[in-house]
């Protein structure tokens, strides 16, 4: 809970505006003061009075309010929070964070803060994936800014679909929560300096979700902790992470970049939009399958009472594409195959189609209770050789994993 945490938000200018009502609500629901400032721009698509009324204090507006500026209330406001959040975070501000620039109120604040701030970006996909807001996002973090998010999905204004969605407003606040939890005004090191600083390594995790209709779809049982574990063993060596991940119940690695997506094809989007990376570790359970047609309504059986006939076709193979990139593919591409049987020659099987550099074989039969357990047992393929480590926490797989990789760089 946020008992007697205190909280500035800053709401810029973008139709992901209307989420951060909902993002004070539940904020306030956890015993947290929260404390508004809305850009020019956020204020053309909801109004100070509406997030007054849910923050129940005042909404700050202007750089060049007499009254509030007579005790440098910038100054003031920078310091007198537990934690800045920017939500949502446009291209335009994130840019001007990232240079120093303090033209309103908001750029102001946030220059004059030494309290952890966590940003939330939001915008269209093309502009999320452009190299310069790409450059932007790990200048923010290598200043020691916390990032959630963009997730994927349909655009709200234009019907697009791709990277770039808001984080949820629940997704933000159990950020919040975890931050505060485990920080306080003074330490924001989110990027220690490690073997691995400088590197950006990009993860999948978790399983994807392929709808059928409205209320079902394909699934499988991974739960995504190995991925989360190596996201945070990355993070610990010092890496920019971008963690992709599936419907998980893990909580976002402290640290690291995560965009949540649902489907294998937002997921590739995904990946694809975060390249160019010094190492890819594929480590989701992507869905081989979707159904050709998704259907708009829930589907019924029909007057017999027989299930409907689906039909299936292949969804993208995403190790594939990063390890046979023809213009982006990472010095290390690390894959994993989960198998029942012929584990082996599966393996093998899998390092020579998918263009792999490893793979990292694990047995998932129902009672090694690996699939959604804490411990697993890998056998590591390469061209040359077969590693076979003993039964580890999912955590110390993470580090050995880390730490090879590590000294593979070096």
């Amino acid at each position: 809970m946020l008992t007697d945490k205190r909280v500035l938000l800053i709401i810029s200018g973008g139709i992901a505006a209307y989420k951060s009502l909902d993002l004070v609500r539940r904020l306030r629901q956890s015993g947290c003061t929260v404390t508004a400032i809305m850009t020019s721009g956020a204020q053309q698509f909801i109004t100070p009075l509406a997030v007054g009324a849910l923050t129940a204090t005042p909404v700050y507006t202007e750089l060049f309010d007499r009254e509030a500026e007579q005790d440098v209330g910038h100054i003031r406001l920078a310091r007198d929070h537990d934690m800045i959040v920017v939500a949502p975070a446009t291209a335009d501000l994130m840019a001007k964070m990232c240079h120093g620039l303090a033209d309103d109120l908001a750029t102001a604040v946030l220059l004059a803060s030494d309290i952890p701030i966590l940003v939330a970006p939001a915008m269209n996909p093309k502009m999320w994936s452009n190299p310069a807001t790409q450059r932007n996002v790990a200048c923010l973090k290598e200043d020691g800014k916390f990032l959630i998010g963009p997730n994927s999905g349909e655009m709200a204004e234009s019907g697009e679909s791709g990277v770039g969605r808001m984080a949820e407003p629940f997704e933000i606040a159990d950020a919040i929560e975890s931050h505060l939890a485990e920080t306080t005004p003074t330490v924001v090191d989110p990027l220690p300096v490690g073997p691995l600083s400088g590197r950006h390594i990009l993860i999948t995790s978790g399983p994807t979700h392929e709808p059928i209709d409205p209320v079902r779809y394909i699934a499988n049982r991974s739960s995504g902790k190995q991925g989360h574990a190596i996201a945070a063993a990355a993070v610990a060596a010092g890496a920019r992470v971008t963690l992709i991940s599936g419907p998980v119940e893990q909580p976002d690695p402290i640290g690291a970049s995560v965009i949540h997506v649902q489907t294998a094809a937002e997921m590739l989007s995904a990946v694809s939009s975060a390249l160019p990376a010094d190492v890819a570790i594929m480590a989701a359970a992507v869905a081989d399958w979707r159904v050709a047609s998704q259907d708009s309504n829930k589907i019924k059986k029909d007057a017999n009472g027989a299930p409907p006939a689906l039909s299936f076709v292949e969804n993208p193979d995403i190790l594939a594409s990063i390890g046979n990139h023809p213009d982006q593919r990472p010095a290390l591409v690390v894959g994993f195959a989960a198998e029942t049987q012929n584990l082996l020659e599966n393996a093998r099987g899998k390092l020579q189609r998918k263009g792999a550099d490893w793979i990292l074989a694990n047995d998932v039969s129902p009672e090694t209770g690996i699939m959604g357990g804490d411990t697993n047992t890998i056998r590591l393929l390469s061209a040359e050789k077969v590693e076979d480590w003993p039964s580890l926490s999912k955590d110390d797989v993470a580090r050995r994993l880390i730490d090879k990789i590590a000294a593979t760089l070096a």
